[in-house]
């Protein structure tokens, strides 16, 4: 019964990633249909619509560790509900571009902040045994959220005329509220309790809810675990010198995420396949099946990621990233088909999936100290979302139609991001730990000392 549970509030704190998800691609729905509504300049556009959004997501992340550490995970995570709903109803309604953006960057702010508090939460509340896939279900509905995204812009496309953009963006408000309406059952961060609040008796009654067999041996654990680092004169400063290596694990394994180029795939999906032919529905109906093969090869990544651990998952998505993310290059610079395009971009998803989709938030919400782990989180989630804004801000000015530098053919983005492979995967061989099966206070012990 208590793993029952344990595994209820874990589903519960990943649905914050399927509104993550969703909200994050649905814009590739409305790119083209809000362009000709609007008629911005490519700069305006890559700056106030496309990733306005991300620009949301840095702030949320930069600050997101402050009321986690403070009001705790679980009234974070109910918040970040209500900032998903306002977004979904204000883009939905929005009469210009400036309104648009604002409710935009509303959104993105709640993305930011479930990047941060989401993995935390569910990585604080799982065992060594379960907490890769459990912190992992994090991404599995990000990628379902995503999924689900290009599904509904597919089906919504020509519903409502030339306003059907509005109905892709309106109908996030209801799994926002759902979710929200959920949070409200799930139990405060036992970790949290003892590392901040110092309310012993409730982190007991937690741990004890969630299944674990000796809840006061893992109490004297998690405060022995908090003084050590206490006795090194630490305390809360996360970018002490003791906190060097942990710092540089985050910065590093967020910044490869994004130079992979996921985000730019899957936010200019149909218009990276309107270049190979492609009409607006093919390109729509194609992205579902992108959609699809992230979805499918999260679930290998889940099923792997607790068997042969974190390293072993990149090191073997970074090689497919290198193929998949080669070949597309070649595809576009020799002019290949559209089916022998597609079959490696969908390599280059599966990779994603195995790889750094199913690493990255499990990663960085456990190679922290207790006491330092939502700002640590806030570091990591940050400093992937300023990648992925700029990346996004930037695309417009490279594949814009009329004045984009790649407006032709786009094949040294492709192989930008394939070199930038080659940099991730000697990275994951020479630096990168393994953290499976090890418990928060244990890799404590091993990376800071």
């Amino acid at each position: 019964m208590s793993n029952n549970r344990l595994l209820r509030y874990s589903i519960v704190a990943a649905l914050a990633g399927f509104i993550f998800g969703f909200d994050t691609v649905v814009i590739s729905g409305a790119n083209e249909p809000i362009k000709k509504l609007w008629d911005t300049s490519p700069l305006f556009h890559g700056v106030f619509i496309m990733s306005m959004a991300l620009w949301g997501t840095v702030a949320g992340a930069l600050i997101g560790g402050i009321p986690a550490e403070r009001f705790g995970r679980k009234k974070t995570l109910f918040w970040i509900g209500v900032l998903f709903a306002a977004s979904a109803l204000g883009t939905a309604l929005a009469p210009d571009p400036y309104t648009f953006s604002f409710f935009r960057f509303v959104g993105g702010l709640g993305i930011g902040v479930s990047s941060v508090v989401a993995p935390t939460y569910i990585s604080e509340i799982s065992t060594p045994a379960t907490r890769g896939r459990l912190t992992a279900m994090y991404q599995f509905n990000i990628v379902f959220g995503i999924l689900v995204a290009f599904i509904s812009n597919y089906l919504l496309q020509g519903v409502g005329g030339d306003d059907d953009w509005r109905w892709m963006l309106g109908v996030l408000g209801i799994p926002s509220l759902i979710y929200t309406a959920m949070v409200i059952g799930v139990p405060e961060s036992p970790r949290w309790l003892i590392s901040v609040k110092n309310d012993l008796v409730e982190a007991k009654r937690v741990l004890a809810l969630i299944g674990v067999e000796k809840p006061e041996e893992e109490i004297s654990n998690i405060i022995a675990a908090n003084a050590s680092i206490e006795n090194n004169g630490n305390h809360e400063n996360i970018f002490s010198s003791k906190y060097k290596k942990v710092l540089w694990l985050a910065f590093l394994v967020a910044f490869f995420n994004q130079l992979s180029g996921i985000n730019f795939i899957l936010y200019y999906a149909p218009e990276i396949l309107s270049k190979i032919g492609l009409g607006a529905k093919e390109s729509l109906a194609n992205s579902i099946a992108i959609g699809g093969t992230n979805l499918v090869f999260t679930f290998v990544g889940l099923y792997l990621i607790d068997r042969i651990g974190r390293k072993t998952l990149l090191i073997i998505g970074s090689l497919g990233y290198i193929v998949s993310l080669g070949m597309v290059a070649f595809a576009f610079q020799s002019g290949a088909s559209a089916p022998f395009l597609m079959t490696f971009l969908l390599l280059f998803i599966a990779s994603h999936a195995i790889g750094q989709g199913a690493v990255i938030w499990v990663f960085i919400a456990e190679i922290f100290p207790n006491k330092v782990r939502a700002i640590g989180q806030s570091f990591g989630a940050s400093t992937h979302w300023v990648f992925a804004a700029v990346i996004t801000l930037v695309t417009p000015v490279f594949l814009d139609e009329k004045k984009g530098i790649f407006k032709d053919n786009p094949w040294p983005i492709f192989a930008f991001f394939a070199f930038m492979m080659v940099l991730q995967l000697v990275w994951a061989l020479t630096k990168m730990p393994e953290t499976k099966g090890k418990s928060l206070e244990e890799l404590e012990k091993k990376l800071i000392g």
